[in-house]
């Protein structure tokens, strides 16, 4: 009058791979935020690169300890927590062809994970997956 030892097996099987696709659902909320990141980066970059060609003057992003800088009006990241390793500065111009530049993005809460942004010089920043 109870389940068999088979009919428990079947149910358990049914029930962790509805658990596995729920599990492939759900986006690593990590991968999410530096991404989502790392492309406001890039609209950025290409934002600033189109006003110092459009006005002439060289426009120089820092990154640094509260978030980056375009010619010193300070923006900040969506996180915070958000940091650039490696080099934290990019040359945009004024000229319409500047040389290959990256920043690649990190976050302590994920430190496995990172993003780069890049540009060869001649085509818009866009979004990278980091080695």
């Amino acid at each position: 009058r109870g389940f068999t030892l088979l009919e428990l097996l079947v149910v358990l099987a049914i029930v962790g791979l509805a658990m596995a696709g729920v599990g492939l659902a759900l986006r690593d909320s990590g991968g999410a935020l530096l991404e989502r990141e790392g492309e406001r980066l890039a609209a950025l970059l290409e934002a600033g690169r189109a006003q110092s060609r459009a006005s002439g003057v060289a426009v120089r992003w820092r990154a640094d300890g509260q978030g980056f800088h375009f010619d010193g009006l300070p923006t900040q990241w969506l996180d915070a927590q958000t940091q650039v390793r490696g080099t934290g500065q990019l040359w945009l111009g004024p000229e319409p062809l500047i040389g290959p530049q990256q920043v690649t993005l990190a976050h302590p809460s994920w430190p496995e994970r990172s993003v780069r942004v890049a540009t060869d010089g001649l085509r818009p920043f866009t979004l990278e997956a980091a080695p």
